[in-house]
């Protein structure tokens, strides 16, 4: 998921780009509410953690809340609130909402996580894995748009107008290189998965081909290099594992494959994609009975 930090940033940046010198100031707080509001309502999901005893949370986050079909609702659900508890009228502010709402739902396709877009209809996650959670040129061109923004008000909207521009036009470029990159492991692996590092234009490569599982770190511009080679326990019986952790269940559907891990002290699986220095944290698994 991109953070709660970026999708704050965007909906700022999108109540900068608004020109706000003919607003008064109740329709500047209903424009920035909104704009902030609707960026963030899709991660309301969160609070699911407090009552499921199932182990779905993990699938829950960025599920039917995250949906592409529930932006038009989030959107009228802003617009209701200021209508009938502010009394401000403005068809704007439902269109403004909607476009906050459909951003969030949007850019989180494009990093490592997934998302439940077409919730209810699938629940696959989409992923595209091209953009870290935490991408310092979104904030870096947010930022100097802001910066620029305070030494000339009256061209504020302007500069925001033009941020957004940048940042769709790093969205594909890094999209792009991602594409060619994943094309270039195509057909030579069972299963591949992206995840876009911090550094710009950068990728891990997840592959599994049978047991053998393997992450490289690569870019357009350099020669591939493998970071690790794990082994994965094919074969195992996982029923046992979903009926003692249902979060295991719900990580191996999520996820676009998994590393199975059946040793002399754990069973369980975790997902490549977030593999560093020897383990991954998204790992569920249950501990062996080793006493004799």
């Amino acid at each position: 998921m991109m953070d709660s930090i970026t999708h704050t940033l965007f909906g700022l940046a999108l109540y900068g780009a608004i020109d706000k010198k003919n607003l008064d100031n109740s329709h500047k707080k209903a424009y920035l509410v909104t704009a902030v509001g609707a960026s963030l309502i899709p991660d309301i999901d969160v609070i699911s953690r407090f009552w499921d005893t199932e182990g779905l949370y993990q699938m829950w986050h960025r599920g039917i809340t995250h949906s592409v079909y529930l932006t038009p609702i989030w959107a009228l659900l802003f617009f209701l609130i200021f209508l009938f508890i502010f009394k401000v009228k403005d068809i704007k502010l439902f269109f403004l909402g909607w476009l906050a709402v459909f951003i969030h739902d949007t850019s989180d396709l494009f990093n490592a996580w997934g998302t439940g877009y077409l919730e209810p209809f699938s629940s696959k996650r989409i992923t595209f894995g091209t953009i870290p959670i935490v991408d310092l040129v979104f904030w870096t061109i947010l930022g100097t748009a802001y910066f620029f923004s305070r030494r000339n008000k009256k061209k504020g909207p302007y500069y925001f107008k033009l941020a957004w521009a940048f940042i769709a036009i790093h969205l594909i470029v890094q999209t792009s290189q991602g594409y060619i990159i994943y094309k270039q492991y195509d057909g030579h692996y069972d299963q591949i998965a992206l995840s876009a590092g911090f550094i710009p234009w950068t990728f891990s490569v997840i592959t599994k081909k049978d047991q053998d599982v393997t992450i490289f770190k690569d870019n357009v511009f350099q020669e591939r290099k493998v970071q690790y080679v794990l082994k994965s326990a094919e074969g195992a019986d996982l029923n046992a594992l979903f009926k003692q952790k249902p979060e295991a269940k719900t990580l191996y559907e999520w996820a676009p494959f998994v590393v199975l891990v059946n040793d002399e002290k754990v069973f369980g699986l975790y997902d490549p994609r977030f593999y560093r220095n020897g383990q991954s944290f998204l790992f569920e698994y249950i501990e062996k009975n080793t006493k004799r």
